[in-house]
């Protein structure tokens, strides 16, 4: 009877990188699994902190001046019609008409890009909330494949409605820890976000792409785009 060969065992290299793999993987489905249950919580409650606001904070350590983190988390109900049409109008005008993803301007995107024009971003609101919420502002791929589950699960576990009212409350507006539409207000106006007129809105608008270095008092140009924008959505 033949010798039957005793099977050959893994080497501890392989060992270790499948060992290495399956942390890996595990690793990643427990946290889209715990940023699934934080959407769903965030349904009903306001979340008391995004990655955002911990990055500024981190990166605050090595500054000069002292960071002071301002946000007051409001309803809605309490932030301007017009705020928010002209966040809508700027950054997302078809909001209401997608389910997360923005093809009309993806495409665009694409064929600028195809004809060597600068690169730019086609992302949503939505989009934009999941990386405020879970990521940073890194700019890289790895951040941008990230936003793409987190953003399937925004839109089917959130009302619209919901996620601009997350959205306002939780976004970049000006330096030294600015946070949400109510802060802006009154750190650029004096003013509740209730009492936004529809150009101090516009120009609050203006510098959402760029809130580390752009005032709302030197954003003429943008704001007069964004109000535009807005008269021709029948906004």
């Amino acid at each position: 009877m033949p010798d039957v060969a005793a099977p050959r065992s893994a080497s501890p290299l392989r060992r270790w990188l499948g060992r290495s793999v399956r942390l890996v993987v595990w690793l990643v489905a427990g946290y889209f699994l715990g940023c699934t249950l934080l959407i769903a919580a965030y349904r009903v409650i306001d979340p008391p902190f995004t990655t955002v606001h911990v990055e500024r904070w981190v990166e605050s350590w090595g500054s000069d001046g002292d960071y002071d983190y301002r946000r007051a988390i409001v309803p809605l109900a309490e932030i301007s019609d017009q705020l928010e049409r002209a966040v809508v109008a700027s950054e997302d005008a078809r909001f209401y008409q997608h389910h997360g993803f923005d093809w009309v301007e993806i495409g665009k995107a694409r064929e600028e890009a195809a004809r060597g024009e600068r690169l730019r971003g086609a992302s949503t609101i939505t989009q934009q909330l999941a990386k405020n919420l879970f990521l940073t502002t890194d700019r890289s791929w790895l951040r941008k494949a990230a936003e793409v589950p987190l953003a399937v699960v925004i839109e089917l576990l959130l009302p619209k409605e919901r996620i601009l009212e997350l959205y306002l409350n939780s976004i970049e507006w000006g330096p030294d820890g600015v946070f949400g539409a109510e802060a802006a207000a009154q750190v650029h106006y004096g003013l509740t976000a209730a009492q936004l007129s529809r150009n101090q809105a516009a120009r609050l608008a203006a510098i959402i792409p760029a809130p580390q270095t752009r005032q709302p008092h030197a954003a003429d140009r943008t704001a007069q785009f964004i109000l535009r924008r807005m008269w021709q959505l029948g906004y």
